[in-house]
């Protein structure tokens, strides 16, 4: 395949070495301030695009007006979600997201669902999550912290919604967001109670399973027509 990189930051990099990796070629790179007029789109069967929240929605309207098959690892864009569903279903574009591409973050999330419903009978334990990453994150909580809460209420009977760093309202969840040092990614799903804490904790030891998981969702996105998630790529894995 030949893979146009969308943000030439730390993640752009990795993904640019784990795309050489699995065979692939290298088509374009648009970094912060380049041009799109700059690359042959003549070539290109994919995008993965990591940028910042503030220019995922025009990078993501590029390569939807040359009908480039677009993968994207930014977060911080949801409010805009169902209009870029929406975009993607009208113009019979190509796109797939998550807010983490990560294996382990993916049956952390199933490990969370399933911990949530069973919880549903001890009242007793309150849950809360907590995130952690780097100081240069913009965007808090967490892409995935969100994934994360949503997918905990949606199961759990005893919350209403849930809230950042918010603290002493029993049907509101906290959603704790730290930023310290260089760390790439740490998520903590805690149930806590008088007598013990049950926690499901997930920690990056490094950008390269984003990576490999960003190049695999191009691969599976290539040939394809629609609106995916991680759970079509996952699903489409253990066939």
């Amino acid at each position: 395949m030949n893979i146009l990189i969308v943000g030439y930051g730390k993640m752009g990099h990795e993904v640019e070495k784990t795309a050489l990796q699995r065979g692939h070629t290298i088509a374009g790179i648009i970094d912060i301030n380049d041009s799109w007029d700059k690359i042959n789109y003549g070539n290109i069967d994919a995008a993965i695009e990591f940028t910042q929240p503030d220019s995922a929605l025009n990078n993501f309207d590029e390569c939807f007006k040359r009908h480039i098959p677009l993968v994207t690892g930014t977060t911080g864009w949801y409010d805009a979600l169902e209009s870029v569903r929406q975009r993607v279903v009208n113009e019979k574009q190509s796109f797939l997201y998550s807010s983490n591409f990560s294996i382990g973050v993916y049956l952390m999330r199933k490990l969370n669902v399933y911990l949530a419903q069973i919880m549903n009978n001890h009242a007793d334990y309150t849950p809360s999550i907590t995130e952690i990453h780097h100081i240069h994150k913009k965007d808090a909580p967490s892409g995935t912290a969100i994934t994360l809460a949503e997918d905990l209420l949606q199961n759990y009977k005893h919350l209403s919604s849930w809230a950042k760093d918010i603290q002493g309202n029993e049907k509101i969840m906290p959603v704790n967001s730290v930023r310290k040092g260089e760390q790439y990614g740490t998520h903590i799903v805690s149930y806590d109670s008088d007598c013990d804490i049950i926690e499901i904790k997930h920690t990056a030891l490094s950008r390269k399973g984003l990576a490999l998981g960003a190049v695999t969702a191009a691969e599976f996105l290539h040939g394809r027509q629609g609106f995916f998630t991680m759970d079509d790529l996952m699903k489409e894995q253990h066939k």
